[in-house]
């Protein structure tokens, strides 16, 4: 049986390796993303896949996650929210940078592609 920590390093293992096939495949035709590096919402296959190729084509893309700051409720049978904190790194003009976010998804398990929903903004650096 899946759980939802293994659909989370699933994703992450997409970002890791910059395949968007593999994170596409994760998202429910039907699912909404607030993208970290977009002002856009991306509700349609498309434009998820096309927000994770752009962003796949960073240099030395990589994201790590605050395991103590995962929260994993189950709101209904097989249906999850986690939410918590990870590190994104990648190269801008050559220089590595790190950018902490808050993020938010909502799996079914019961689907193939379980994720309904994905929310992910950056910590803001000072109030």
């Amino acid at each position: 049986m899946k759980k939802p920590i293994d659909i989370l390093k699933k994703w992450m293992e997409g970002i890791n390796t910059a395949s968007a096939e593999k994170l596409i495949s994760l998202y429910d035709k039907e699912a909404v993303l607030i993208p970290t590096f977009s002002n856009r919402i991306s509700n349609t296959p498309e434009k998820i896949k096309d927000y994770f190729e752009k962003l796949g084509s960073k240099e030395n893309l990589s994201i790590t996650l605050h395991d103590k700051t995962l929260n994993i409720l189950e709101v209904g049978e097989q249906v999850f929210s986690l939410s918590g904190i990870y590190t994104w790194r990648f190269d801008i003009d050559e220089e590595p940078m790190t950018f902490e976010a808050r993020f938010s998804y909502v799996f079914d398990l019961k689907k193939t592609s379980p994720i309904l929903s994905h929310h992910s903004s950056q910590i803001p650096r000072s109030l």
